[in-house]
């Protein structure tokens, strides 16, 4: 048997409208809820001159003092010795002269001052300059006259010291310079025994002597 309601009393149909009006009250509440605000009741501390000090602390003034200037060192001057040298024999000076005293005439000539030209110093020749008895007398030379310098020896320095220097027609020796150097004394040492070397045989350009240039190794080696 069914049972049969009047269309009056059917509460279906207020089902939407119930659920629209319940969820709008759910979203106002939780608005509520969010934007709600609570103030405290106690009162907001002041702060007076009376009740509150404030310690400001002293702040000294800085003063940054400059740099020095930087101090300048003069240049060192050497006095260099005169290398020309006047001998006073060659000077005489009257001063017991009178108003009757004949002055000889200086007579200055018309003829050109002679200028001495330095001979070519030649680097490649027919014939190289030489020891005097060969290499081996050298060599022997250097054994007497070649001391190892005792920087050089503590220091542990061995090496070639590379010479040159300038051979004159009659064999002399000049203008010695270290092209190598190797350090520890070993320079001077080298330099000072080929200036104090015999003289050499000349170097010859076609038969005739000439100023030659040579260089020279002086070997260095512990024993």
């Amino acid at each position: 048997m069914e049972t049969k309601k009047t269309h009056q009393a059917d509460l279906r149909k207020w089902s939407s409208t119930l659920f629209n009006l319940s969820l709008a009250i759910s979203i106002g509440l939780c608005l509520v809820a969010f934007e709600w605000k609570s103030y405290s009741d106690s009162p907001i501390k002041e702060i007076t001159k009376e009740s509150e000090l404030w310690d400001i602390p002293d702040i000294p003034n800085t003063f940054q003092t400059p740099p020095p200037p930087p101090v300048e060192i003069p240049p060192i001057i050497q006095a260099q010795p005169d290398e020309i040298k006047i001998d006073p024999t060659l000077i005489s000076i009257d001063i017991n002269t009178t108003e009757t005293t004949e002055i000889p005439e200086v007579i200055i000539s018309d003829d050109p001052p002679v200028i001495d030209k330095a001979e070519e110093i030649m680097d490649f020749i027919e014939v190289q300059a030489s020891f005097k008895g060969g290499m081996e007398a050298w060599y022997e030379y250097l054994r007497k006259n070649l001391k190892y310098p005792s920087q050089a020896k503590r220091m542990g320095i061995e090496g070639v010291v590379l010479i040159r220097f300038v051979v004159n027609k009659d064999g002399s020796v000049q203008d010695v310079e270290v092209v190598r150097p190797l350090g520890g004394g070993c320079d001077e040492v080298a330099k000072e025994v080929v200036e104090n070397s015999p003289e050499w045989i000349p170097g010859k350009m076609g038969g005739r002597p000439v100023r030659s240039r040579m260089v020279i190794p002086i070997r260095f080696k512990l024993q």
